[in-house]
C-alpha cells in the first residue's frame, strides 16, 4: 500500500494503516521530521486511547491504554547499542500480545524474529508525505 497525503489527512492514513496491518509490530522508518510520531499519535487516537500521546524520546517507551488492551510506542533514536534495548527489557515488550509501534527500528532489527509491517514515511513536498506499508517476513 502506498499513499501520498497532506499533513491534515493523517487520520485517514492512520485508519488505512490500521485496516491493512497484518502484524502487531509496526516499524516506522523515516528521516527526522518525516512525521513518524504524528502518524503514531493518530493511530493511537483512532484505536480509542484517551491518553496523551507524546514522543518517548527520553523514556524510550510509552504505554497507552486502548479498549482492547495496550499499545507500546517506542522511540529508539537514542539507542546506540542493542544492549541498551535489552537493558530496558525490549524482549518482554516484543513477546507481548499488544500492538508495538516502533520508531527508528533499524536499531533493533537484529533481534526481531516475527513477521512485521514496515511503514516507510518520506517527504514529497513541505506539506505532503508518502507512506508505504509493507509486510516483512521475519527480519532475521
Amino acid at each position: 500500500m502506498k499513499i501520498s497525503y497532506e499533513l491534515n489527512e493523517v487520520d485517514t492514513v492512520a485508519k488505512k494503516i490500521i485496516e491493512n496491518a497484518t502484524s502487531k509490530t509496526l516499524l516506522f522508518y523515516g528521516a527526522m521530521g518525516a512525521g513518524k510520531t504524528t502518524l503514531i499519535k493518530a493511530i493511537v487516537k483512532i484505536l480509542g486511547s484517551k491518553d496523551e500521546v507524546s514522543s518517548p524520546t527520553f523514556s524510550i517507551v510509552n504505554e497507552y491504554e486502548i479498549e482492547t488492551g495496550l499499545v507500546y510506542h517506542f522511540d529508539l533514536y537514542r539507542i546506540n547499542y542493542i544492549e541498551e534495548a535489552y537493558n530496558f527489557g525490549i524482549e518482554d515488550y516484543l513477546d507481548s500480545e499488544y500492538l508495538k509501534l516502533i520508531e527508528w527500528p533499524e536499531k533493533i532489527e537484529s533481534i526481531l524474529y516475527e513477521d512485521v509491517n514496515a511503514i516507510h514515511i518520506g517527504f514529497e513536498s513541505n506539506n505532503k508525505r508518502i507512506v508505504k506499508l509493507q509486510q516483512t517476513n521475519k527480519i532475521n
